[in-house]
């Protein structure tokens, strides 16, 4: 699920912590756990625009099957994903 933003009055650290997300692993994007397991799990891609943010969101359901491989079983629309997009959208509101 990609939405936009527009809200750029935070750096990407600031804007992460402030909707409740933490860097993943291979430090291009940020999730938030659902519950106290590694998955399933909320992922989120951000791309600074000019006067907005680009964020790229789905659910990581479970882990890739294969060592190296990073193909995972992932969801990119439904409830959770449009309940999380408006939860940030609150936390971001000017």
């Amino acid at each position: 699920m990609k939405f936009l933003i527009n809200n750029n009055k935070y750096n990407i650290l600031a804007l992460t912590r402030q909707i409740g997300y933490h860097p993943h692993k291979n430090k291009q994007s940020f999730s938030r756990r659902l519950d106290s397991g590694e998955f399933p799990r909320l992922h989120v891609y951000i791309k600074e625009l000019d006067d907005a943010w680009e964020f790229s969101l789905h659910l990581d359901q479970k882990g890739a099957c294969y060592d190296g491989q990073t193909a995972h079983n992932g969801d990119y629309d439904g409830e959770i994903l449009e309940a999380e997009k408006n939860r940030i959208s609150n936390l971001l509101k000017d």
